[in-house]
């Protein structure tokens, strides 16, 4: 169970037998496929679809926030707020740099990215623009070889959207400078693409202690993202030892939401593993949020 309950402990091999550092061609093969979610295509794509459950009004977004725990812990908090999110079909994913491979602000430039449900192509014409607009990143593919962050969102896209393209940026760094930049970047690259782009941001929030500490915790983080104050997330976390493993991709994506003209934002949907394993003595927790553009 342990592998899958979060970011920090997954560290396993791919069950289809692919080393982590290898490729098919210009695809990045999965690494989480078979403990994260199923590596059954037609399990997968039923495990999405009972996770895709509207509990609220859609919202055409500029941007979501959304766990990335095994689909038993986060699965349903991450369906829950894809399926009231009204999503274009060209993405930038931001997630956090678990493995430290490769550079801060790692843009992965071309390519695909292959699940048990297909191949995701690489927008290689937004990642040339956020690379232009944000002097911080650059293209890099080896931050991404062994990050699963972006990848377990990957099965949500394909199966809401069809062949959706992503642009997949694992944030390393904790610089509010850089995050502001990198903000600014992906706000210019939206506009350039006419807003027929959005932001997925994947990540978990506090990690191993007790659920009611957490939920204090991750109450002070997620009220800025509700305020769509990105400077205020990034103190809170900082001053209160927040462990949300996404804060700078969240960070950055509120720089980019504001820019764009974000006015509204919400929680959709808040759990914990505790949930899960009936023990809430250490717990990850997760949230899915929303931030969108009122007329």
């Amino acid at each position: 169970v342990a592998p899958v309950l979060c970011c920090i402990k997954a560290r396993r091999f791919s069950p289809f037998g692919w080393g982590m550092n290898q490729s098919s061609g210009d695809s990045r093969l999965p690494v989480v496929a078979g403990t994260f979610y199923p590596s059954h295509p037609l399990q997968l794509k039923t495990a999405v679809e009972r996770f895709l459950v509207r509990e609220l009004d859609p919202r055409e977004v500029i941007a979501v926030v959304v766990p990335h725990a095994g689909y038993l812990y986060s699965g349903a908090t991450a369906g829950k707020t894809y399926a009231c999110s009204v999503l274009p079909k060209r993405l930038f994913i931001l997630c956090p740099n678990h493995t430290g491979l490769g550079q801060p602000l790692a843009v992965y430039p071309s390519g695909s990215w292959r699940t048990p449900l297909g191949d995701v192509e690489v927008d290689e014409q937004l990642a040339k623009a956020l690379i232009r607009f944000c002097p911080e990143c650059q293209a890099d593919t080896m931050a991404h070889l062994r990050e699963h962050a972006a990848e377990v969102q990957l099965p949500f896209l394909q199966v809401m959207l069809g062949d959706p393209t992503i642009v997949p940026v694992a944030v390393g760094t904790h610089s509010l400078v850089a995050l502001q930049s990198l903000g600014r970047g992906l706000a210019e690259a939206v506009n350039e693409a006419k807003g027929e782009a959005a932001i997925v941001v994947s990540s978990d929030m506090n990690h191993y202690e007790s659920a009611s500490v957490n939920r204090r915790k991750d109450d002070l983080a997620l009220n800025e993202i509700v305020a769509l104050e990105p400077e205020r997330l990034y103190s809170a976390v900082i001053e209160n030892e927040i462990t949300m493993c996404g804060f700078g991709p969240a960070v950055a994506a509120l720089v980019a939401a504001r820019a764009l003209g974000a006015t509204k934002a919400d929680v959709v949907d808040y759990t914990h593993s505790g949930m899960a394993t009936h023990d809430d003595h250490e717990v990850v927790s997760y949230a899915g949020a929303r931030i969108w553009r009122t007329a």
